[in-house]
């Protein structure tokens, strides 16, 4: 008898064991598998720097503080009238990076002032990856030719918004993901 031809045949025993142990082996590989696909996750410790919450209600006007994530430095800057009208009065065409670098932003926005800082009605608050884009070297605030940052490994100057303004370093100080989740606190990752 061919079973092809045949629709009104029942499955015989055979095939229904055949099956059923097909099932069983599929979920015993899957179940054996999963501890070694798992493990290939990151572990808690990793997990949990993925981002930080950072209170800066106690940074009054022209402090700053630096902290650790994703093992890099972050400076968060709480800047002045004064230093803020130094950013803004620089022409776009004296920069030596043009583009923003921040990574709440368009790839390809102009390094504006705003466009360094937390945004529209938060021009104050500068929140950057302290890492000179030279060699990455850690900088030292508010010194350099321009007031904002410099680095003493090679000579590279950054100004009041951390654009790069003389020395080695290509390009500006990166900005994080990071967006404000209350009136004091950031979330950067």
């Amino acid at each position: 008898m061919n079973i092809f031809t045949d629709e009104t045949r029942e499955p015989t025993r055979r095939e229904f064991l055949y099956l059923s142990t097909g099932i069983a082996g599929a979920v015993g590989v899957a179940g054996a598998s999963w501890p070694f696909l798992d493990q290939m996750n990151p572990d808690a410790s990793t997990l949990a720097m993925a981002s930080i919450e950072v209170d800066v209600a106690s940074l009054e006007e022209g402090a700053s503080m630096t902290l650790k994530w994703r093992s890099r430095p972050i400076f968060i800057r709480n800047r002045t009238p004064k230093e803020i009208e130094a950013a803004k009065a620089v022409a776009m065409d004296e920069l030596k990076d043009p583009v923003a670098r921040n990574a709440n932003l368009p790839k390809d926005q102009p390094a504006t002032d705003l466009a360094r800082s937390a945004g529209e009605g938060r021009e104050n608050w500068l929140v950057m990856v302290g890492v000179c884009t030279h060699l990455g070297c850690i900088p030292l605030g508010q010194s350099g030719d321009y007031g904002g940052w410099f680095c003493p490994c090679h000579g590279s100057h950054y100004d009041t918004a951390g654009r790069i303004r003389k020395g080695p370093a290509p390009e500006n100080l990166a900005i994080p993901p990071m967006t404000f989740i209350s009136d004091t606190v950031i979330k950067i990752g």
